[in-house]
């Protein structure tokens, strides 16, 4: 039996850590002998080409997919060693945003944001709902959305409904899936706001796969760059601006890269 730690307990431990991950397809590789450490209280982007395996990488951290082989650690505790006791005390100290906010579409804003508290926990169904509201304002929606169903919202509200269902169980670590896309450029930009404010006031450890440039340099600490079937580099854009790498220079340093370059500055 694996001794279990308390978020107290294991600050100094990496909420991810992934050491020789294989993944792959009808013969084809996708990662070979990745490895990835997400330090705690730090926002990492996720960056690389078509096919890299961005996703793939994040569904094999929750559990989505198993990886051919290599090991995967959350907050300590060996993936491949959990019992399922274990993996659901694991899973409650995570949020995930998918990149089409997966809403139940034939339940409320609020019952959507409740809906881990139901699964999760044995709390009444009406103090759900207290926290789901708490949560919605979090998240910068009106009292009114809770009672609206999700097509009755706009894109941008639907992933902040999104969002605050992925911290509906008050989570140590986030998990975003391209946050910004589909977004005009004013929409992304106060979504990107939205999500760094939160990171720092609520201590998160953010995972955010997306090609977004101006996301990248708005709310990132570090950004990992998956190319040649593995990270090739783990950074701080400043640092990446001075790889040599092919393609990390194609990406930040062509057009989009320095305009992004501007911006945050």
């Amino acid at each position: 039996m694996m001794t279990a730690l308390t978020p107290e307990d294991d600050r100094s431990i990496p909420p991810i850590e992934v050491r020789g991950l294989v993944n792959g397809f009808d013969g084809r590789i996708i990662h070979q002998d990745l490895d990835l450490t997400v330090d705690r209280g730090k926002v990492l982007g996720i960056v690389g080409g078509s096919g890299t395996g961005k996703s793939v990488l994040l569904n094999s951290i929750i559990g989505l997919r198993d990886p051919d082989a290599g090991s995967i650690r959350l907050f300590g505790k060996d993936t491949n060693e959990m019992s399922e006791d274990e993996r659901a005390e694991v899973e409650r100290r995570w949020g995930v945003l998918f990149q089409q906010g997966a809403l139940f579409s034939s339940l409320t804003v609020r019952e959507n944001v409740a809906s881990p508290l139901i699964e999760h926990t044995r709390i009444p169904t009406e103090m759900a709902d207290r926290i789901a509201d708490l949560k919605i304002a979090l998240v910068g929606l009106p009292n009114v959305a809770g009672d609206l169903k999700p097509a009755e919202l706009s894109g941008g509200m639907r992933k902040r409904v999104g969002l605050a269902r992925a911290l509906a169980l008050d989570p140590d670590l986030l998990f975003l899936d391209e946050p910004t896309a589909g977004l005009d450029p004013i929409g992304a930009a106060a979504f990107d706001d939205l999500i760094r404010s939160l990171a720092d006031n609520l201590g998160l450890t953010v995972f955010m796969i997306t090609h977004d440039l101006d996301s990248l340099y708005a709310i990132c600490d570090e950004v990992a760059v998956l190319a040649d079937k593995k990270v090739v580099a783990k950074a701080p854009l400043s640092e990446l601006e001075k790889s040599d790498h092919p393609w990390i220079k194609e990406y930040f340093l062509g057009p989009r890269g320095r305009a992004a370059q501007r911006g945050a500055h």
